[in-house]
């Protein structure tokens, strides 16, 4: 697929209520790399097969949830585009200088109808992943500490205005309808999964009434026995398990939600299909099957999937 216009999500910024706490859970179980600190008490994270600085941030705060999520662009010229495109669809939006987050350039923000804050930026210092770029091996000891995912895959964020949300993405940065849920009268869309590349989603959003909810931050797993580690090693640390494991009938991905010890939903998160823009035709589930689509094996819509956010 050509490399252009938004290539993938670049980082999200969450708020956890104990830093410290929080950091062992995010270094120690989860198994990301922390590669920073600012001076704004900012802890940044990365995967560890991911070249980028950090993906993950987070800050201290008196309550839980995300403060914004990122996509990276193409180049300087596309964060220009993008921005010009933005503004003449009626959004306005603020540009965040270099270097306000360790190792990145500048960001264009905005916010969604949904009350998300969305960040564009076109360059962040690449760190590597430990492995080298000559005889590399295919994979590292960071990889085996905690649950050690591959790379921030994704995010759901629940909010009002779908629709609109959805044109935003579609008409305005190039994203893809994927997968839909709708609601119970089949008149709307209760849920969609959106892709800017050949993943099964690079984002998803689900119709909310209150503004700017995460429902969870995602983390790719390489096999489905990785995923089945990733839950051995959340009961040893005694992790709040929300559904899993499990295949979602939504994306045919296998999946864990769980929580982090501020309450942050995250998925460990495997598998999917590779669609493509040119030749998919959006999948559809009715309100009424939503179940099989959440836990394909139980049938089952978990009322923690609907009602807990941050």
């Amino acid at each position: 697929m050509a490399m252009t216009g938004v290539l993938r999500p670049g980082h999200a910024q969450v708020r956890v209520l104990n830093l410290e706490e929080s950091v062992r859970f995010y270094r120690d179980v989860l198994g990301l790399v922390e590669t920073g600190r600012d001076a704004q008490g900012r802890v940044y994270f990365k995967c560890w097969d991911e070249r980028d600085h950090s993906s993950y941030v987070i800050r201290e705060a008196d309550s839980a949830g995300l403060d914004f999520f990122a996509f990276k662009v193409l180049d300087k010229a596309t964060l220009e585009k993008l921005d010009a495109d933005l503004q003449a669809y009626g959004l306005k939006t603020e540009r965040i200088p270099a270097g306000e987050m360790l190792a990145t350039g500048e960001r264009v923000r905005f916010e969604l109808p949904s009350g998300h804050l969305m960040e564009l930026y076109a360059e962040k210092t690449a760190v590597g992943n430990g492995l080298g770029v000559v005889n590399p091996a295919p994979w590292g000891r960071e990889r085996e500490h905690g649950i050690g995912p591959v790379r921030l895959d994704h995010a759901l964020l629940y909010g009002p205005n779908v629709a609109e949300v959805q044109k935003i993405f579609t008409e305005v940065l190039g994203f893809y309808l994927v997968e839909r849920v709708l609601t119970p009268d089949g008149e709307n869309n209760a849920a969609i999964w959106l892709s800017c590349s050949h993943k099964v989603h690079d984002i998803a959003f689900a119709e909310y009434p209150e503004k700017g909810k995460l429902h969870h931050c995602s983390f790719l797993m390489e096999t489905w026995e990785q995923v089945l580690r990733a839950g051995d090693i959340m009961s040893m640390n005694k992790v709040a398990v929300d559904i899993g494991p499990t295949r979602h009938g939504v994306t045919r991905g296998c999946t864990i939600y769980a929580w982090d010890p501020s309450g942050n939903r995250f998925e460990t998160f495997m598998g999917g299909y590779q669609p493509y823009p040119d030749n998919t035709e959006p999948l559809t589930w009715t309100f009424d099957n939503f179940g099989q689509g959440l836990d394909y094996p139980q049938r089952k819509l978990h009322e923690t999937f609907l009602t807990v956010v941050t």
